[in-house]
């Protein structure tokens, strides 16, 4: 039942467009307090809390992973004022609006506010997507939750462990003592072995079978033992452990950065699922008055106040501030490390820890309805939202895929011609098309580019193996639906050839580059046809336009490519975009928007 609802809510998230999290929240008060269908006390009894908080600290593992030091130091004075600045100051006054807003003793509220800092990048991220916003309010905001999400966490650990020192301890020195003492052998010990499994796989110590095993069991080692020391010192020792991983510059990075995704997808599904099942309805009758004002004091006190101070002086505009300090949802951290915390803080005698659940979950509902749907309206009332259409980076440079991007730019869509060779890309600069000297696979592309702008990648060099390699790192990012590359020379099924599962569409109904290259650059081959009635019947097209290949259809300013085997959806006053056959005539002057009749 967990995994379903759980996974079933992201699915169901991701064909409706709407955030996640509010549907996971929703079946799991359904399942939970509302028909009693699944109660987690009783199913896991006394094994519900190691699992909740083994599942946390795999999360906050996961979030030290997205801490590149060399990223943020690339993100410009806004990012680095937000997490600087930002983080302390919101820390402090979320703090105050738990303390006097939700009533909470000053334990929980400082806990509690550590934890508020988090800004959620599952949410944020696909906020910005459906808004569409100008690419510097979207990254401020992208690069505050990516790097907030382990630092919130680190905050919330920090806070908890002084109140603990404090609890155990009896007087200030011993409870300062013993939070050193924690917060030593956490770094230490996270410092350690991230550097040994770093040592151990860059020198080939390990094989690629076994990386990802070998990693998911030294977290689960790390927390269990650090913790087993040093009560709650196990989640600051695995997220120190990540960030350190993080920044070692592991080749085989990518690949355990995407299997932890996965594997946090599925954790932060069944945590969620528990944690909402979990309350019950007196957790849930204290969500009064007070926890609206508390709410309220969250969105719109303590948010402004920090991002204000935080970003004086940067010399954004007000509008760009205002959108920040406006869209700030919290995540699944924010509820996985209250719901865990919350527990523990009851365990040392403040009972004000009980409520922190029912009020993370308030506050998330609450923040992501507000963002979700107010981010693209408060966007366009504050001309942030970017009007480009998606574009379409072409990563290789020749003659046709100059031609090819001409036509593109000639239709008014964003284009950019990527290659690694300054030469390669002469006709390009001739042709005064947007142009990217460089690896696209390096870090320093994902520092100067902005993907966002794009939408389809065509991996076009005269190389299958390194196109494929290109389509198989950007397919996550772009969707595997939006990477194409030319069909491969190889013949398909060839057990010595490339795997065909790995790779892009085929461009062109599978036209090899060499082919692309006699037929795109022989004349004028590629057209570009607005279509009438009649002509957007795809068969009558078809024989009228016999040894032609389709490429892409344009419809209302958006580009959609077609693999192999995709039938198009032609409407009248869509744009044909298509290879000539080898033998057809030359189209007349001014052949762009000619109807399709005259080519």
């Amino acid at each position: 039942m967990i995994g379903g609802l759980g996974i079933g809510a992201q699915w169901l998230a991701w064909r409706l467009q709407m955030p996640a999290i509010v549907l996971m929240l929703a079946a799991g008060l359904v399942a939970g307090p509302m028909t009693g269908l699944l109660d987690p006390e009783a199913a896991f009894g006394e094994l519900l809390r190691p699992v909740v908080a083994v599942a946390v600290a795999v999360i906050l593992f996961e979030g030290g992973l997205t801490l590149n030091l060399h990223e943020l130091r690339a993100t410009g004075p806004a990012v680095r004022r937000m997490v600087l600045v930002g983080a302390p100051l919101g820390w402090l006054f979320a703090t105050l609006a738990s303390r006097y807003g939700a009533g909470l003793d000053w334990a929980s509220a400082t806990v509690f506010g550590g934890i508020l800092v988090v800004t959620g990048p599952t949410v944020i991220i696909p906020l910005l997507r459906q808004a569409r916003l100008k690419s510097r309010p979207a990254q401020v905001l992208r690069w505050e939750a990516i790097v907030n999400d382990p630092v919130g966490a680190l905050c919330a650990v920090l806070a908890f462990e002084v109140i603990a020192a404090l609890a155990g301890a009896g007087t200030l020195a011993r409870a300062a003592e013993d939070f050193a003492l924690g917060v030593g052998v956490a770094a230490l010990a996270g410092l350690a072995v991230g550097r040994a499994i770093a040592w151990a796989f860059r020198r080939g110590q390990v094989p690629e079978y076994m990386k990802v095993p070998v990693l998911f069991g030294a977290v689960l080692a790390v927390y269990a033992s650090t913790d087993s020391l040093l009560h709650e010192s196990g989640l600051l020792a695995v997220t120190v452990m990540g960030v350190v991983l993080a920044n070692a510059r592991l080749e085989s990075f990518e690949e355990l950065r995407r299997f932890k995704e996965h594997v946090t997808v599925i954790l932060v599904s069944g945590v969620f699922i528990l944690l909402a099942a979990a309350l019950d309805t007196e957790q849930l009758a204290q969500l009064d008055w007070r926890a609206v004002l508390f709410i309220l004091a969250i969105v719109l006190v303590a948010r402004p106040l920090a991002v204000s101070i935080a970003l004086a002086g940067t010399g954004l505009p007000w509008q760009e501030k205002l959108i920040t300090a406006w869209i700030a949802p919290r995540g699944i951290v924010a509820v996985a490390v209250a719901g865990l915390f919350g527990a523990r803080l009851v365990e040392l005698g403040f009972e004000d820890g009980a409520r922190l659940p029912p009020l993370a979950f308030a506050l998330v509902a609450a923040t992501v309805v507000l963002s979700g749907f107010s981010i693209r309206p408060v966007a366009r009332a504050l001309g942030l939202v970017s009007t480009d259409v998606p574009g379409v980076l072409i990563v290789g440079g020749s003659p046709w895929t100059v031609a090819l991007a001409e036509r593109l730019r000639g239709a008014e869509l964003p284009v950019l011609v990527a290659d690694r060779n300054w030469h390669r890309l002469a006709a390009a600069r001739a042709a005064k098309l947007p142009y990217y000297h460089g690896e696209i696979l390096s870090e320093a592309a994902e520092h100067h580019l902005d993907m966002n702008a794009y939408g389809t990648l065509v991996a076009a060099t005269d190389n299958d193996a390194y196109n494929t390699l290109v389509c198989t790192d950007f397919a996550p990012e772009f969707g595997r639906s939006n990477v194409f590359q030319p069909g491969r020379a190889e013949a398909d099924g060839n057990p010595r050839g490339l795997p065909v599962t790995l790779g892009g569409r085929p461009f062109g109904g599978g036209l090899t580059h060499a082919e692309l290259a006699r037929r795109g650059t022989d004349g004028d081959g590629f057209r570009l046809s607005e279509l009438d009635k009649e002509q957007a019947d795809w068969d009558a097209w078809r024989a009228a336009h016999p040894g032609a290949s389709p490429l892409a259809v344009l419809s209302g300013g958006e580009i959609g490519f077609l693999g192999r085997t995709d039938p198009p959806r032609l409407r009248a006053g869509d744009r044909l975009l298509w290879l000539a056959a080898a033998d057809a005539p030359a189209p007349p002057p001014g052949g762009n928007d000619a109807p399709d009749d005259e080519d």
